[in-house]
C-alpha cells in the first residue's frame, strides 16, 4: 500500500500568488465584455470599493475546496495586505486544509476518473481532482485534540479556540503563512459557527472522550458564542462589506449578523457591498443560501453594490484579488483589528 500511495501523492497542487500576477489588463479587458467576464470585472470593482472606503469593514466568506484547490496563499494575502479584517468559514477551510497545511502536510494534484475503492485501500482521501493522505489528516485530527487537552475546560466560541490554535501555530508551524496564523499576527478574528463538520470535529471529540473516560470535566465549542461575538462586530464596524466564495452556512452566518442586531434593538445598516462566486442555482431555493437580492429581502445586503459570478472560485478569485492587491489601495487603508475586542495584541506590520 506504502510504495502504491506514494505513486499517488507525487504532484504537489500549488498555491497562486496574486503579488506576482497582476491581473488588471485581464480584468480591465472584461469590463467591455459580457456574461461571467463582465460580472468577474464588476465584483473586482466592488471589492476595489471596499478596500478603498476607509470606514467599511470587509469580511472574507469561506466554503468549499478553493484552499485545497489553490488559493490558500490568495486568502492569507488579502488579510496580510489589510483587505480582510474578518473570516467566517466552513471547518473544512481552516482545518482541514489550511491548519492541516500549516503542520507540514500538502495537497496533491489527482483526478476524478479513478477507482475510489482504489483511493481508499491506500488510505488517500479524493475532493474531486485533489488528493489528500488520510494518515496526515488523523494526525491534525489528533492535533487539534492536543490543544484542546492543553485549554480550561469550559465552552469556547470558534473564534476562541482558533485563536488559541494561531497562537500555537507561532511556536509550531512548518510552514509559516497560514491563513489562521496569519490572522493571528494580524488581529483578524476568525469564525467557523458549524466547526465540528470537519477534521477538528474528531479530535475534539477523541478530547471529550477521553476526558470523561477519566471523570474530568472538558472544552465545548459554543456556537451561540459565534453568532453573539459576530454579531458585536458588526455594531463595532456598522459599514461593511462580505466578499464570499461559496455559501452555506458561513454565508448565512455572516449576514444574519443584521437581523440579530435588530433583534437586540440596535439600528446597524445592511451589508452594504457583497460579492458572492457560486455555481449553485437559485431555481431550487438553495443557490448556497440565496442570490444577494433575495437576501435584501430579509434585511441582510444592500443591492447597490453587490454581484453573483457564477463561476468555479478558483479560476476567478485569484483575478480579482490580484486586481485589488495590484491597485495599492490597501497601502492607505487601517487595520481594523477587529480580535481586539476579544483580546489585546499588538497587530503585525504588513511590509508594503
Amino acid at each position: 500500500m506504502a510504495k502504491k500511495q506514494k505513486t499517488l501523492l507525487k504532484d504537489l497542487v500549488k498555491h497562486i500568488d496574486i503579488t506576482k500576477i497582476d491581473s488588471t489588463n485581464i480584468i480591465d479587458a472584461m469590463r467591455d465584455m459580457s456574461f461571467s467576464s463582465r460580472d468577474t470585472a464588476r465584483a473586482a470593482d466592488i471589492l476595489q470599493m471596499m478596500v478603498k472606503n476607509k470606514d467599511c469593514s470587509n469580511w472574507l466568506i469561506l466554503a468549499g475546496s478553493t484552499s485545497a484547490g489553490g488559493c490558500m496563499q490568495v486568502y492569507a494575502d488579502m488579510v496580510r495586505f489589510r483587505m480582510i479584517d474578518c473570516v467566517v468559514a466552513t471547518g473544512a477551510s481552516i482545518i482541514d486544509m489550511d491548519f492541516f497545511e500549516a503542520l507540514g502536510y500538502k495537497h496533491y494534484k489527482g483526478t476524478p476518473f479513478v477507482d475510489d475503492s482504489m483511493l481508499r485501500k491506500n488510505y488517500i482521501d479524493r475532493i474531486y481532482d485533489t488528493y489528500i493522505d488520510e494518515d496526515e489528516l488523523q494526525a491534525c485530527d489528533a492535533t487539534v485534540k492536543k490543544i484542546a487537552d492543553t485549554l480550561e475546560p469550559r465552552p469556547y466560541s470558534s473564534r476562541e479556540f482558533i485563536w488559541k490554535m494561531g497562537e500555537w501555530l507561532t511556536k509550531h508551524a512548518k510552514k509559516k503563512n497560514s491563513l489562521i496564523q496569519t490572522c493571528y499576527e494580524h488581529q483578524v478574528p476568525i469564525f467557523v459557527p458549524a466547526f465540528s463538520d470537519c477534521s477538528a470535529g474528531f479530535g475534539l471529540v477523541l478530547h471529550q472522550v477521553e476526558q470523561m473516560k477519566k471523570g474530568k470535566p472538558y472544552m465545548t465549542l459554543d456556537s451561540v458564542a459565534d453568532f453573539r461575538e459576530l454579531t458585536q462586530v458588526k455594531l463595532k464596524a456598522k459599514t461593511t462589506g462580505l466578499f464570499m466564495v461559496g455559501g452555506g452556512v458561513p454565508k448565512n452566518f455572516a449576514q444574519d449578523t443584521v437581523v440579530c442586531a435588530e433583534v437586540l434593538g440596535y439600528d446597524v445598516p445592511m451589508h452594504q457591498y457583497a460579492v458572492q462566486i457560486t455555481v449553485a442555482d437559485p431555481r431550487d431555493g438553495a443557490c448556497s443560501s440565496s442570490t444577494l437580492k433575495e437576501a435584501s429581502s430579509w434585511g441582510k445586503v444592500q443591492t447597490v453594490h453587490e454581484q453573483m459570478v457564477y463561476a468555479e472560485a478558483t479560476t476567478v478569485a485569484p483575478l480579482i484579488a490580484s486586481y485589488a492587491y495590484h491597485q495599492g489601495d490597501w497601502k492607505k487603508r487601517k487595520a481594523f483589528a477587529w480580535a481586539n475586542l476579544f483580546t489585546k495584541k499588538t497587530p503585525a506590520k504588513t511590509k508594503k
